[in-house]
């Protein structure tokens, strides 16, 4: 048989993929991760005591949306990588403008204040469980997310578990700021943006053996 035969035959009766489907799925496993982040962080840790406190909220609603901004920016380019040919739009510098911002407001934060108050801003009273908790809750929303890639076509499986993992990691930074009581800057970008980079790595190691078609 020949190529051109062969290639005639495969293209017969080819089903149109829907363009919107890949996206569909990705999004459908965001919400069912971050549902399921947020159920599991208020059932087993609660939200913080403090939460009346109009400094402790302001906080609250500022991790909150740079979590939120991780997983959307972040799924924006999970679905672009997902599909064949997207590997030149999804690199993840790109993607990583969220944690580049947050260190950038960190930085202005401790510059504007004495310097024998870094320490106190950056680390915090929690940062260890910040540390832990945070990889530890992101492994059942990257589960999710590497098991609708697996339905999809990437082709740079790193790149894709990378990204998986930094959506992953802001979805459990979502979930673990209802009761996180640390409220600086500093504190957001050092621990917030160095777990979900965690993720990240993490991701981008176990991508091309997860994902391999």
């Amino acid at each position: 048989m020949k190529t051109n035969d062969l290639v005639e035959i495969l293209s017969k009766n080819v089903e149109t993929v829907n363009p919107r489907r890949v996206a569909r799925e990705l999004v459908g496993a965001v919400v069912v991760g971050t549902l399921a982040v947020l159920g599991f962080v208020l059932v087993a840790r609660g939200i913080r005591l403090d939460i009346h406190d109009l400094h402790a909220l302001a906080f609250l609603l500022l991790k909150l949306g740079f979590a939120a901004v991780v997983v959307i920016w972040g799924s924006v380019y999970l679905v672009r990588l997902a599909r064949p040919g997207g590997d030149a739009e999804a690199t993840i510098v790109r993607a990583s403008w969220p944690l580049i911002g947050i260190a950038l407001l960190a930085t202005l934060s401790l510059m504007a204040a004495p310097v024998w108050h870094w320490q106190s801003m950056a680390m915090g009273d929690g940062w260890l469980e910040c540390l832990i908790s945070v990889p530890l809750i992101a492994v059942v929303p990257f589960a999710v997310v590497v098991w609708v890639l697996r339905r999809m076509a990437p082709t740079n499986l790193a790149r894709a578990g990378a990204l998986a993992g930094f959506v992953a990691g802001g979805m459990s930074a979502m979930g673990y700021a209802l009761h996180c009581t640390g409220d600086s800057l500093p504190f957001i970008a050092l621990w917030y943006g160095g777990t979900i980079a965690l993720c990240t790595l993490a991701g981008a190691m176990l991508g091309p053996r997860l994902l391999r078609w």
